[in-house]
């Protein structure tokens, strides 16, 4: 079997893992965890949207396309809403005097990014199955030994150290949480990364 680590890539760049737990913490004073409705164990806070339109982060486009293989079949089916990541470049306004504004615009910089999100795993909670239809850059700000990624079959543990990940997640992958605590990371969809 070919173990493929190639499919996290750590970038060339570092944020205060301080001053990002501080800024989680903010935001929890302003919004909580929201999903849609009837879907559990998935937790987004959206940092953007689609300029002057609130409702592009409501229900199902917290969550975004994805494609799963939900039994034993092994078929392939389609899940959520088709959202164009590219029009996500309104960051909230709520959120403008956090840290997370100074990551979101060295980010978008440096990558052509979609929606930008706080994501949340609950402790002992797992995602399905499935791949996205582009690479994720995940920064994560809280995390345990118990938390990883899949892809194919490759785990990795990404840690809470400032560190910026792209990930391949237009191949099948999940992640889980394995510990007694939430991972929360900082999730973009980036629309310009290309994998080897």
């Amino acid at each position: 079997m070919n173990l493929n680590f190639n499919d996290f890539q750590k970038q060339n760049i570092v944020f205060d893992i301080n001053e990002l737990q501080k800024a989680y913490k903010e935001i929890l004073e302003i919004k909580d965890f929201s999903g849609p409705e009837g879907i559990t164990n998935f937790g987004a806070i959206s940092l953007t949207q689609i300029p002057g339109d609130p409702d592009s982060i409501k229900g199902h486009k917290a969550r975004g396309v994805f494609w799963t293989k939900p039994n034993s079949s092994g078929n392939e089916e389609i899940r959520d809403e088709k959202i164009d990541e590219s029009a996500y470049s309104e960051f909230i306004d709520e959120f403008k005097n956090t840290y997370f504004k100074e990551v979101f615009d060295v980010l978008s910089a440096k990558y052509k990014l979609g929606r930008v999100r706080i994501l949340l795993k609950q402790p002992r909670s797992t995602l399905s199955w499935h791949r996205d239809p582009e690479p994720r850059l995940h920064i994560p700000i809280i995390t345990n030994p118990g938390c990883h990624m899949v892809i194919d079959n490759v785990a990795k543990h990404m840690p809470a150290d400032g560190s910026v990940w792209i990930t391949n997640n237009t191949k099948y992958h999940n992640a889980f949480n394995g510990g007694e605590e939430n991972r929360i990371h900082l999730v973009a969809c980036v629309l310009d990364y290309k994998f080897n």
